[in-house]
């Protein structure tokens, strides 16, 4: 088998990332198992329209870092034929998806969104003022992650790459190796190792990167300034601003995925129904009433 066939299997074979729960400044949204989609929160650009959705196989949500001149969104759906639908703010033309084809998972960041294409490279519209949508030369990338002024990308060979504001170092990536999945905040980013614990780099101002002691991390999730990881045994840490509540997460049980918003966390549940702390000025976290929202991996 030549490079060219054997890298085409393993990017087959790399289970794309799925998200079924996404969370963004205001608002949260679910993708519910019959491949339609749920959201609550702050709908002032119709970024929770989404109940004519269907087909959807993950959702994303365009995240803010919480300032007062700012918090306008967008919502973003990979489709089950590889096609992308969008909603909400798009004065950047973050939701000109429409010409999307082979897409295979989707990210959404300030006013932009981010497309990983089936063969390992990357599409990006919407705001590019600091290169973060400078991605046209990415390839052999297996996850993307945005940021509010920078993307990540994760190379099928557990290398990171990075481009945008690099201010905080937030892109200095460079020297990462068997990263598994990756996550990107504010003004930082995560990077999950194949061992089970967690790398960062960027603004550390409220200890959001203080995750050198994490052990045993399936999944990991960005909010604006906190970090959050998903435990083997079903348990939650997390560590960064606490002052909505988003940390409060000690005695959350059987929790198979993880969401961050600007301020707010989401956990998905075994049983197929959400739990949610932190800022709920416009309903965001307002999810206990959601069932049958789909599982990861399934």
């Amino acid at each position: 088998m030549d490079y060219i066939s054997l890298k085409e299997a393993m990017l087959k074979v790399k289970r794309w990332p799925k998200d079924t729960i996404a969370a963004g400044r205001r608002h949260t949204v679910g993708l519910k198992s019959d491949g339609t989609v749920t959201a609550v929160g702050d709908n002032k650009y119709g970024q929770c329209d989404v109940s004519g959705w269907c087909d959807i196989v993950a959702v994303a949500a365009g995240n803010v870092h919480m300032a007062t001149n700012t918090g306008n969104a967008h919502t973003i759906g990979l489709k089950s034929d590889s096609t992308v639908a969008a909603l909400g703010w798009n004065k950047y033309d973050q939701c000109y998806v429409n010409d999307w084809r082979d897409i295979v998972a989707v990210a959404a960041g300030w006013r932009r969104t981010i497309g990983l294409k089936s063969d390992g490279t990357v599409v990006a519209v919407g705001r590019n003022n600091e290169g973060e949508c400078n991605v046209s030369g990415w390839h052999d990338i297996v996850e993307v992650a945005a940021g509010d002024w920078h993307t990540i990308g994760l190379k099928l060979d557990g290398t990171v790459t990075a481009v945008g504001n690099n201010r905080y170092r937030q892109c200095n990536v460079s020297g990462w190796c068997d990263i598994v999945e990756v996550a990107a905040g504010y003004l930082h980013t995560i990077g999950l190792k194949s061992d089970g614990t967690v790398t960062a780099v960027g603004l550390n101002k409220h200890d959001q990167c203080d995750v050198s002691g994490w052990r045993g991390i399936v999944a990991i999730a960005a909010g604006s300034n906190h970090t959050i990881g998903l435990k083997s045994d079903g348990t939650v840490a997390a560590v960064g601003w606490n002052e909505h509540g988003q940390c409060n997460v000690s005695g959350w049980r059987d929790i198979v995925a993880v969401a961050a918003g600007c301020a707010h966390t989401l956990g998905l549940k075994s049983d197929g129904t959400v739990v949610a702390v932190g800022d709920n000025e416009y309903g965001q976290c307002d999810v206990s009433g959601w069932r049958g929202i789909q599982l990861p991996g399934n």
